[in-house]
Formats: C-alpha cells, structure tokens, sequence
C-alpha cells in the first residue's frame, strides 16, 4: 500500500526534473491585463454553453408536450378510420328502413329489425364519442354541413337547414362526415 511519502520518494528516485514537467503556461508570465481577458472570454464561453443548456431544455420541454399531445391525440382519435367504414353501413340500413313501405307482417319485422340494429350503432357511437350532426331547423354551418341544394321554402329563416340527406358525424369534436343538408334561401 501507498502513502504519499511513498510516491514522493519514488519521484525523487528516478530523479525527476519538475522544472521540465512546466508547461509553456507555468513559463509564461501573465499580466493583469492578460488573465483579465482571459477571464473574459472564459465568462463569455460559459455564457455561450449556459444559453445552449437552456435552449436545449426548452427543446425538450416542448418536444415532450407535442409527443404528449400527439400520443393523445393518437388514443383520441383511433377509432377515425373505422366509424367511417361503418357510417356507409349505418346509412344503408336507415335507407332500407325508409324504403320498407307497407303493412304487410314482413315489413313490419323488418322495419323492427332496422330499428333495433340502427339503435345498437347509436348506443355504440355513443360510447366511443361519435356523435351525429342532423341539423334540420338549425342555422347553416360550413364547418359542420355541406349544402347540397339551396330553395325557397315558405316559412323557413334564409340559410337554415330545411331538410338532411345524410346525418354527419363527429368524433371528439373532430368532424368525420360533414352533414349534407338542404338550405333555405331567401326569396329572389
């Protein structure tokens, strides 16, 4: 085991030169002018370093929320594609139900059938957030409706939704399917 009498006597043993160990700094005298800028340009170089951490913080921060968002957004909004591959599907069978016309004991079940399935879609778009824009009676809105055609209708208010021809559908308050409406116009 070592002590340091140990290694300064190994250093004096093989007759080391410290002089020889100066470098060309320890040979150098400085003045007070010359450590002053030194002093200087090292204040400025830890500056520069101390604004690059706190960019780089900055970075990751946000760099952290925008991931954060996007995963979010990510959970929020998987179920985009497929309830517009069902939107068709639920669209079909409002369809069938309206062209089931007549009394007759099949239709009527049928008629049941298209109730009950279209109610299970609803109760099912529901739970996920999906909910559907049928906006007769309310004020166009280019955002949520897209007007089909435009007519005059006694009694309606101009630029009013009068009738639907395909519900729209909203997914966590992002638009799926813009409703396609007829609008009230004015009368010319």
């Amino acid at each position: 085991m070592s002590t340091n009498e140990d290694i300064l006597t190994n250093l004096l043993d093989e007759e080391i030169d410290l002089h020889a160990m100066h470098t060309e700094v320890g040979e150098h005298e400085y003045t007070i002018d010359e450590l002053k800028a030194e002093l200087e340009e090292a204040k400025k170089a830890s500056q520069e370093n101390w604004d690059k951490v706190l960019r780089t913080q900055a970075e990751m921060e946000n760099l952290k929320r925008r991931t954060q968002k996007d995963v979010e957004d990510a959970h929020k909004f998987a179920l985009n594609g497929f309830a517009k591959e069902l939107l068709p599907v639920l669209d079909s069978l409002f369809m069938g139900m309206q062209l089931a016309t007549g009394e007759t004991e099949e239709v009527k079940r049928f008629r049941e059938g298209c109730e009950l399935t279209i109610k299970q879609f609803e109760n099912a778009f529901e739970k996920f957030n999906i909910i559907a824009i049928d906006p007769v009676g309310l004020p166009f809105n280019a955002d949520h409706h897209q007007a089909m055609v435009m007519q005059v209708v006694e009694g309606a208010e101009p630029n009013t939704v009068v009738n639907v021809f395909q519900k729209g559908y909203m997914l966590n308050g992002r638009l799926l399917r813009p409703a396609m409406v007829v609008v009230a116009k004015a009368a010319d």
